[in-house]
């Protein structure tokens, strides 16, 4: 421990000089204005890997956003691990809402600001930091490989077929992701599960043309208003989603199960100080931990048409627009829940207007096992550096790839994340702590060591 420690005393001060030059870039996947800057940023974390002591790192082109891969061959015979990061971004929309430029990182009260400090770029370059660590101390006790992508943002699609055609290459024994959270800084935590999604958008269309909304108003049908109609319908007076069907496949915990996910340390008061909300909202009968750990959810996460710039304009609008999301778990599959969503969402439809579903990407749940070797190793690490053991969890969001990499190479995960809830991932004034930062840089190479002497 104690070489790394020191080497991390010594480098700190690069290490986030470094950090701060790639959050400089932004590579918006979502947005094709930054193709070339997503690019840019590929080859930034090419050139990283190669100065750590990576070897063939190449930037691999995809139909959409290149995947940089690495590795570190030094015996075929010890186990690899095979570390899975994104340096993609969300966009950084609404601009006016950040107190700092979020391409132009800063520090404040010891929190890296910017877009995608800790989703993923922070979280992805402990790694190479990691990496660059053991390699200079003459420490690195295994194999290494790194697939690190441009397009989780937008749903991996071109992934897939790149591990397909790459299985050889990524022969590994382990995925080791950070891409989650833990519950506090004196509190680690690793999650062992995450829900699926799917994403679909929706357009309600009534009339041919915008038309005025005094000549028309009332004889024809509003869009917006049958889209809030039908969205409204979605849920019941105790927020359980009524598409039918949607809960047939829902694996239910035993009250033994939901006991032990209810231990975690959790305030709900804190909880509602920190969103500035007077009480939380969710399907009835079921905790917070529990409403965003094991139970799926249906989310509007846009709306929008009509008029919505300054002034008024008493329009009566041709089109109407939403974006939904819904968390899955297990056993529940992506494809199955937008078939059912689509069917019953065109149901609802009444002859006054047509609809359109456009399914956009998804992801399936998973669970990880707890009693792995890879598991242990991750837990007796975190408990070596922050002096704790620390809490099986259950994350809210979606890694979509963690199925794809069991399904296409056989290899379970561990999601051994360092941010936390509060980081404002997605929205404005994102952050990450320059302690997590480093805690991560000296935690990884202790999960190497455990993992392969518990490989022996």
């Amino acid at each position: 421990m104690e070489h790394i420690k020191q080497y991390i005393e010594e480098n700190k001060d690069r290490f986030l000089a470094e950090l701060m030059d790639m959050l400089r870039i932004p590579s918006v996947s979502a947005d094709s204005k930054y193709k070339e800057d997503v690019q840019r940023n590929a080859e930034f974390v090419k050139n990283s890997l190669i100065a750590a002591g990576a070897d063939k790192v190449e930037v691999c082109p995809t139909p959409g956003h290149p995947i940089v891969y690495g590795e570190k061959m030094i015996d075929p015979a010890l186990p690899t691990v095979v570390v899975y990061g994104h340096y993609d971004v969300q966009p950084a929309d609404p601009l006016e809402l950040w107190d700092s430029p979020p391409f132009e990182p800063v520090i404040k009260d010891g929190l890296i600001v910017a877009r995608g400090s800790c989703d993923d770029k922070g979280q992805m370059f402990m790694h190479v930091k990691a990496f660059e660590l053991m390699m200079k101390t003459n420490s690195l006790p295994c194999n290494v490989k790194f697939m690190i992508e441009g397009e989780e943002e937008v749903g991996s699609s071109n992934l897939g077929t790149w591990i397909r055609d790459n299985k050889d290459r990524l022969k590994g024994d382990i995925i080791l992701i950070s891409d989650t959270s833990i519950i506090a800084n004196d509190i680690p935590s690793i999650d062992v599960g995450l829900r699926g999604l799917s994403y679909v958008e929706v357009e309600v269309t009534g009339p041919n043309r915008d038309l005025h909304s005094g000549v028309y108003g009332g004889a024809v049908a509003n869009p917006i208003t049958i889209l809030c109609e039908m969205i409204a319908k979605m849920k019941d007076e105790n927020n359980h989603i009524t598409i039918p069907g949607f809960y047939n496949d829902v694996v239910v915990l035993t009250d033994a199960e939901r006991e032990e996910l209810n231990r975690a340390p959790f305030s709900l008061d804190e909880y509602k100080k920190d969103l500035n909300v007077e009480d939380v909202h969710g399907e009835k009968g079921y905790t917070t931990l529990e409403r965003t750990g094991i139970r799926p959810t249906f989310e509007l996460n846009g709306i929008w048409g009509g008029y919505i710039g300054e002034g008024a304009k008493t329009v009566l609008p041709s089109k109407a627009y939403a974006k939904i999301s819904m968390r899955l778990v297990p056993n529940q599959t992506t494809d199955k829940i937008t078939e059912i969503f689509t069917k019953h969402f065109e149901s609802l439809a009444p002859k006054s207007v047509k609809v359109k579903v456009t399914p956009h990407h998804g992801g399936e749940p998973v669970v990880t096992p707890t009693d792995s070797i890879a598991f242990k190793a991750a837990s007796m690490a975190m408990e070596t550096t922050f002096g704790k053991k620390p809490i099986p969890t259950r994350g809210g969001g979606s890694i979509p790839i963690v199925a794809l990499f069991e399904k296409e190479l056989g290899l379970k995960s561990v999601l051994m994340g360092f941010g936390l809830d509060s980081d404002l991932i997605h929205s404005p004034n994102e952050h990450y702590g320059i302690f997590n930062f480093l805690k991560g840089i000296e935690t990884i190479p202790v999960f190497y060591k455990n993992f392969t002497d518990m490989s022996k």
